[in-house]
């Protein structure tokens, strides 16, 4: 009886653990989709003169302005609490969005984070002040642009170009969460680190199937 009761679990075994993580993508609590389809960056440059693009990456997404380092605090803030956490996940990155004229500024800015951790992953594009707003206003969110092209929140823009987030929950007396506060550490701690390693849990889950699958085959 022990040798049969053996030889089952060890072949029952693999099948149900296999028929729980093929569950778990199902059923795993992803972020919302908030807006579908926010545009990709066709109309601006980057800081290396290489493509920058939405389509098939985990961005987070910002709009420093043509002041750049007056918002330093934030973007260390956000380089310390979302980026150093995550940057080695391999369709992950950051992108800051800025006005024509700001590029030595990002120069400075990549340098003095570069003495804290890699910052392979962090990627400027520049345009028109008019472009830029257009791009902002494609997000939809309740939030603005101030007169330099910036705003302290950040966004997660998700491989298919939308933008998750959370949904008002009534029960909880949450609201809408279009995007992130970078000068808030409080808000990176408890709302953000949470959000991005949801969605980075979605796509290692969904990665972890198709293999499976294929191996199937």
């Amino acid at each position: 009886m022990k040798k049969f009761l053996v030889l089952g679990i060890l072949f029952i075994l693999p099948i149900v653990a296999y028929l729980f993580f093929a569950s778990a993508v199902d059923n795993f609590s992803k972020l919302p989709v908030l807006v579908e389809s926010v545009g990709d960056l066709n109309n601006f440059e980057s800081l290396e003169k290489k493509d920058i693009t939405l389509q098939d990456k985990i961005t987070i997404l910002g709009f420093l302005g043509d002041d750049i380092l007056s918002k330093r605090g934030n973007a260390f803030n956000l380089n310390q609490k979302i980026y150093k956490k995550n940057y080695e996940f391999r369709d992950f990155q950051f992108v800051m969005v800025c006005p024509y004229g700001s590029e030595n500024q990002s120069k400075e800015l990549i340098k003095e984070l570069s003495k804290l951790t890699d910052v392979s992953g962090w990627n400027f594009v520049f345009g028109t002040p008019e472009r830029i707003e257009s791009f902002f206003k494609g997000l939809k969110t309740p939030y603005s642009l101030d007169e330099k092209s910036a705003t302290d929140f950040v966004f997660i823009i998700d491989k298919k170009m939308n933008l998750r987030g959370r949904e008002e929950n009534r029960e909880k007396n949450e609201i809408d969460v279009y995007g992130y506060d970078t000068s808030s550490v409080a808000d990176l701690n408890n709302v953000m680190v949470d959000d991005v390693k949801v969605i980075l849990a979605e796509y290692r889950l969904a990665l972890k199937k198709y293999k499976a699958d294929r191996k199937e085959k």
